[in-house]
């Protein structure tokens, strides 16, 4: 695929395919009921924050003024350090002095705990966008995110959303290798982020969101236009190697992402209706 580095590379040169006439969406009403009563009594973490320290944020919002856990880390002190520290897991295995050869979160090799997040919050004003994260196929590493292997939906995710579960199976992957809510608060926007570099990509990741109420606002971001594009439906495919964010609303909104490799056929199907001319004959 070719695009320039900060501009939109998108899916077969479209910014992003609506799936709504590729998937039977009848039952999103009843999914919806499920996933609302199930949140209320699972237990959910916190993800994002860290966008900054990751170096994926389009250069114009680099200084935004929503403050980054990445960077609040790296600030430490030694007795921050050791405050922090002791509200995660051994904290003894840590050493103040060499506090900056730790690395902490996401994609680290040391999580953050629940304990750790609401302090980053509460102490330093660490904004953490989606404040509903809650994975019925954990998919380990971002970069494992569409391999199988190993992987199945948890025992909790089966008790409390069954028909969520039975709708994941039935949409077209070949394989599923990770499944995912993430839920914004009222008045909370997804800060603008990228999941890779477009030079590096050879095709974009294969993936379905599905939003059953409609309502959580997803738009692309062009850096170099400095112009956004919404996603217009409930169900749809966008290439994440593109900035993309969500806009902040007056409620509650949820996304359901199910990450793996799509069935030939689908991905055939799409690639008729929707790639250049010259492309439709090419191979996957």
């Amino acid at each position: 695929m070719e695009g320039a580095r900060n501009g939109l590379v998108g899916i077969w040169g479209r910014p992003f395919i609506n799936l709504e006439p590729y998937l039977d969406l009848g039952q999103l009403a009843s999914l919806d009921d499920e996933i609302c009563y199930a949140l209320a009594q699972v237990g959910t973490s916190y993800t994002g924050g860290s966008h900054k320290a990751m170096g994926i944020v389009p250069p114009s919002l680099a200084n935004d003024p929503y403050i980054d856990y990445g960077q609040v880390i790296r600030g430490f002190s030694e007795q921050e350090f050791a405050t922090f520290v002791s509200l995660g897991h051994e904290p003894g295995a840590f050493d103040p002095k060499r506090r900056h050869a730790y690395e902490f979160g996401e994609e680290r090799d040391h999580p953050l705990t629940r304990e750790q997040l609401r302090f980053l919050e509460f102490k330093y004003g660490v904004f953490f966008p989606w404040k509903v994260f809650y994975e019925l196929v954990p998919g380990g590493y971002w970069s494992e995110k569409s391999t199988s292997a190993g992987k199945d939906f948890t025992r909790e995710a089966r008790l409390y959303f069954p028909r969520t579960v039975a709708f994941v199976r039935a949409l077209p992957f070949r394989e599923i290798g990770r499944c995912t809510l993430l839920g914004l608060n009222a008045n909370d926007h997804g800060t603008v982020h990228r999941d890779g570099e477009p030079e590096e990509q050879t095709a974009p990741d294969q993936f379905i969101t599905v939003c059953p109420r409609g309502n959580k606002r997803l738009f692309l971001w062009d850096e170099e236009r400095q112009q956004k594009t919404h996603v217009d439906g409930r169900a749809y495919w966008f290439n994440d190697f593109d900035y993309h964010g969500v806009e902040a609303a007056p409620f509650f909104r949820y996304s359901l992402r199910v990450d793996g490799v799509f069935q030939p056929e689908f991905l055939e199907r799409l690639r008729q209706d929707h790639a250049p001319q010259g492309e439709r004959a090419s191979a996957s």
